[in-house]
């Protein structure tokens, strides 16, 4: 039986006790060390791969309204159509999705070498896809299919060995009249956010982190600003699972145990951060119909080697229909993923970042041993002459030999780094895997941009690092194909764009950018002690390049030193940049 509208204040009093933090007598806060931290998240760190759904009654029309195709990923379709919680909620009375089973949800994800699963509990539409406390707006009560889908998932993933998390929407919420977001129907009579957050929010978070297994991890999304009692309220809630795992979406002041990067992956990871990618497999979260934007199986693959050659785990998106299955082209993809996993999973599994700032053919993951460390070569770009360089690499190899099939591989140790004697063709067309055990601590030469024997140095987009504000327009790098590649769609005005370098040749130099632009634009450059003020015309066009003289810099003595190039907020208009070069001025 499910409670009233008018008695869930009374039952949320009841839940929490008080309007203190929840149970904050009986389990106080411990300041955790962080190699406490890291103990806790060790299975996370090992598991690097993770299947991330998003599943609503959102499903059930592919996010179209009275025949449109809406903007933005399905599961906004509420808000992107400003659909009434009245029509919305008819969608409910056609979700039926009778082809859902969920050990072949979670086989799925497990073939595909997934170690992890989190779902949507309930999104900012909030519909609960379990069979809430709260009312019996729900998938128990309000569907035909009267089933409880997050319970039937955490009993098949803790049955086929995979970690179970939900992710839920603690602020939005376009139902309830408390909740954040709904701007549109002016049918509701509003209430505070802190009631919404006391006989919604806490009552369905405690019975999820209470009735449904073990949960390793709760995903928060959309940060709005609460109450700070809101705020310790929900937080303290994780006590109910010690050792879950949390983001860092549930307030500013509530970094959780990782960060999260949604739909890109950042030029670096953050140093001595546990942090994530979160992305769909097509272009939308929730399924929508007519979306073929799927990522290729290449692309996916190359991601996760990418993502974890910086340290980071990979959280893939899928989107069920209205039936409960997921679509072909999401499956093949999984399968692939999945076949290539088998072999080259050791690669990925329990591995840290690449000790080389760049490689050209790919990728790096590495595991660190007493005596010595194990190197994952991951080669995008099989080379042609039949040697693939390890720049910089001093250590003595003890041995080196193609995942794929053991076979050993002789190599070379030169003043460049290791060579290493490959095949003339690659085990796998996307990417194949090296692997070298070299002795010793591990010893790399920073082999980065330096300057060439007439002492200019080329800065190309390409070999830039883009620091983001994770906005919605990020700046990016954009591949020109026979053109040289350029870094775009740079709008927002506190997105940068920097390059670590060496100076072997000090002196006085002219920075010359070659970029694009449809308007005038102003930026900021430092380097070292110098700043410049720097001023790019329009070219008439954003494929129009000129060559602009930025001005002089100085570098007294040789070095390691970093370019970075910041716009200039009050006089900014965004432009393309494909290099800047510094030139010994004469």
């Amino acid at each position: 039986m499910k409670l009233s509208f008018a008695s869930l204040l009374a039952t949320a009093a009841l839940v929490t006790g008080s309007t203190a933090p929840l149970a904050a007598e009986e389990t106080p806060e411990v300041t955790e060390t962080k190699q406490q931290q890291h103990d806790r998240m060790e299975w996370w760190h090992e598991a690097k791969f993770g299947m991330f759904i998003h599943w609503g009654i959102y499903s059930v029309v592919g996010g179209e309204y009275k025949g449109q195709k809406l903007p933005n990923s399905a599961e906004w379709m509420m808000c992107r159509g400003k659909v009434p919680i009245a029509e919305y909620s008819k969608y409910a009375e056609q979700f039926n999705p009778t082809k859902f089973d969920a050990d072949t949800f979670v086989k799925m994800a497990k073939d595909a070498g997934m170690k992890y699963m989190v779902i949507t509990a309930k999104h900012h539409d909030g519909f609960a896809m379990f069979d809430s406390v709260w009312g019996d707006y729900d998938v128990v009560d309000a569907t035909p299919f009267g089933r409880d889908i997050m319970k039937e998932l955490s009993r098949a993933c803790n049955e086929q060995g995979l970690r179970f998390g939900f992710y839920y929407s603690q602020a939005q919420d376009w139902h309830h009249p408390g909740g954040f977001g709904n701007n549109w129907d002016k049918t509701i009579k509003r209430v505070s956010s802190d009631i919404y957050v006391n006989e919604k929010v806490i009552p369905e978070v405690k019975q999820l982190l209470t009735e449904y297994g073990p949960i390793s991890i709760l995903w928060w999304d959309t940060p709005r600003d609460m109450s700070a009692e809101a705020f310790e309220n929900i937080y303290s809630l994780k006590s109910l699972q010690p050792g879950i795992i949390t983001n860092d979406r549930l307030g500013k002041d509530y970094p959780g145990d990782h960060k999260t990067f949604e739909r890109h992956i950042p030029d670096r990871g953050p140093v001595d951060q546990a942090w994530e990618v979160c992305m769909p497999i097509s272009g939308s979260w929730g399924y929508k119909k007519g979306d073929e934007d799927f990522k290729s199986t290449s692309k996916l693959i190359r991601n996760l080697a990418d993502i974890a050659s910086k340290g980071g785990n990979y959280l893939l998106n899928v989107s069920p229909t209205g039936e409960g299955v997921v679509l072909p082209q999401a499956v093949e993809r999984l399968k692939e993923i999945g076949d290539w996993m088998k072999i080259n999973g050791d690669s990925i599994y329990g591995t840290t970042g690449s000790p080389f700032k760049k490689l050209d053919w790919g990728r790096c993951t590495k595991k660190e041993y007493a005596k010595g460390t194990t190197l994952y070569l991951h080669v995008f770009d099989w080379p042609e002459n039949g040697e693939l360089l390890v720049p910089g690499l001093k250590n003595p190899v003890k041995q080196a030999y193609l995942m794929a099939d053991w076979k050993p591989l002789e190599f070379r140790q030169e003043e460049s780094g290791t060579i290493i004697s490959l095949p003339t063709d690659a085990p796998d067309p996307i990417n194949s895997v090296i692997t070298v055990q070299v002795s010793g601590t591990l010893e790399v030469e920073d082999t980065g941009l330096t300057q060439d024997k007439d002492g200019n140095l080329l800065l190309l987009a390409e070999d830039a690092y883009i620091h983001n504000n994770e906005g919605s327009t990020d700046a990016k790098l954009q591949d020109r194909g026979e053109e040289p590649d350029n870094i775009g769609y740079w709008n927002d005005k506190e997105a940068t764009v920097e390059w670590d370098f060496k100076i072997t040749q000090p002196g006085t130099f002219n920075i010359i950018a070659e970029l694009a632009s449809e308007a005038d634009s102003r930026f900021v450059i430092t380097a070292g002690e110098s700043t410049i003020n720097g001023t790019a015309l329009s070219t008439g066009s954003y494929g129009t390049y000129r060559k602009h003289p930025v001005g002089t810099i100085e570098f007294p003595s040789a070095g390691d030193f970093t370019l970075k190039i910041k716009p200039d907020s009050k006089a900014w208009s965004p432009l393309n940049l494909r290099r800047v070069t510094l030139v010994p001025a004469k």
